[in-house]
């Protein structure tokens, strides 16, 4: 191990300067003028792979490639994925960021750049603690497979169907993502549990054209009233969802998930500063890091009617729209939510309006077992690495492909972040620490001894 370690310090500096020239590479796959760069991502990422001693694919699909990179295969070892993303999200509004997005600036100690955290740096870490092994003639005590994908801030709407047609290639008994987050560099995590998703857009029509709202206003329901007064009535003066159903199949958390997440150093009035709110606000009985991590929501994304432009405009709005989603936890069904919210809607709609519900994407929670073999495992590499005792986290957001895994492959995944809160992934200014970057690279030349070893006693 002290050969693979040494290989990563040595070569710190090369590693960083490779990110920059990976976080430069504009690989937006929302747009479609970044078509070519999306192609150069991923030649870049197996390019690397293959200079690290694995053995990488670029294999096509109907939308952006996937890169496998693999190193060689021996029967009788346990064989893990490491999954990441090539993709990023778009990096408008520009004039908010302090220097362009695809020109990686190093301030202090940080790398700033679209992807450089999501997710770029994170897989990037385990790429070069892959290659420090096969560098150094340190045998590896597991097979590797990584699995980068160019569609992940899509949905990943082609992975599901690529995977079906290599589920015998990849006959993994893990996977690894590092795309979640850390409370701070002195406090790792590993993350158990993701909420899910449902979406919806709501349409309220009200008369068939705008109308002028001196001569009509009065005489019929503006719907963007009507609107505002239907979603006031979904949640309560104590934070709580009133529609019926919606708390109905969340599993509680239990003693000692409270325990943990009460490990967590927080401090009200600086979050709340951090947020830009002059206080925080949330479901009354759970405190606030239990609210953004393991308590369903029912959210306004987006809110418009009538006449936006410059100055005034009397008039009485012909349609109001809001674009909602729900994140989900432990248990619940997105369909079943999803048929819950759309029954209370519709109950609630003033029969002087008609109301149109669209629906969107929905994605189940995850949660593995949080005093499993595989999350010791990874709590001990952290520790290692980062020299300090890592928590165990239920996470906010959502990671849709994990439920594939384990529905396509019937495999766990294990999410060992690098993140850190004030990282801005999917905002102006995103950055990536180096310190995360570089303790993160020791994890996984850690991870691959302790997880093959929790591995080795199920076979």
């Amino acid at each position: 191990m002290e050969k693979v370690l040494g290989y990563l310090r040595e070569n710190q500096e090369r590693f960083v300067r490779e990110l920059i020239d990976y976080v430069a590479i504009p690989s937006v796959s929302a747009q479609e003028q970044h078509r070519a760069d999306m192609k150069r991502a991923a030649e870049w990422i197996a390019g690397e792979a293959k200079s690290a001693g694995l053995e990488p694919e670029i294999v096509p699909t109907k939308g952006h490639p996937v890169v496998l990179a693999r190193t060689p295969r021996r029967k009788g070892r346990p064989h893990f994925m490491v999954y990441g993303h090539y993709d990023v999200q778009p990096a408008e509004p520009f004039d908010l960021w302090k220097s362009p997005p695809f020109e990686p600036r190093l301030e202090g100690k940080f790398l700033y750049g679209r992807g450089s955290s999501d997710n770029k740096g994170q897989h990037f870490a385990h790429l070069r603690a892959i290659e420090a092994y096969l560098k150094t003639g340190t045998e590896l005590p597991c097979d590797i497979t990584m699995l980068i994908e160019g569609e992940e801030e899509v949905g990943s709407k082609n992975l599901g169907d690529f995977l079906k047609k290599s589920r015998k290639s990849l006959d993994v008994d893990a996977v690894v993502i590092s795309d979640t987050g850390i409370p701070s560099v002195k406090q790792p995590a590993v993350t158990y549990s993701l909420r899910g998703i449902v979406a919806f857009e709501i349409i309220v029509h009200g008369p068939s054209r705008d109308l002028h709202s001196g001569l009509f206003g009065g005489s019929l329901n503006n719907p963007a009233m009507a609107l505002c007064q239907i979603l006031a009535q979904v949640r309560d003066k104590n934070g709580k969802i009133t529609i019926p159903g919606f708390y109905d199949d969340v599993q509680p958390l239990s003693s000692a998930e409270r325990k943990e997440i009460a490990k967590l150093k927080f401090d009200a009035k600086s979050y709340a500063k951090f947020l830009g709110v002059p206080e925080l606000f949330g479901e009354k009985g759970f405190t606030a890091n239990e609210q953004r991590s393991a308590r369903p929501t029912f959210e306004i994304n987006g809110l418009t009617s009538g006449y936006q432009g410059e100055g005034g405009k009397t008039i009485v709005p012909a349609w109001a729209r809001a674009k909602i989603t729900c994140r989900l936890v432990a248990n619940q069904k997105p369909e079943k939510v999803r048929a819950a919210v759309i029954s209370f809607l519709k109950k609630i709609c003033p029969p002087n309006v008609r109301m149109e519900i669209k629906s969107g994407h929905g994605g189940d929670p995850y949660m593995v077992q949080p005093n499993s073999a595989a999350v010791e495992a990874a709590r001990t590499a952290l520790k290692n690495s980062f020299k300090a005792d890592p928590v165990l986290l239920r996470e906010g957001g959502s990671i849709p492909i994990v439920n594939d895994f384990k529905r396509i492959l019937g495999v766990e995944t294990l999410m060992i972040g690098l993140a850190l809160p004030e990282d801005n992934a999917h905002s102006p200014n995103e950055r990536f620490s180096l310190e995360c970057f570089e303790k993160g690279m020791a994890m996984s030349a850690y991870l691959w001894p302790e997880l093959s070893a929790a591995f080795a006693v199920r076979r």
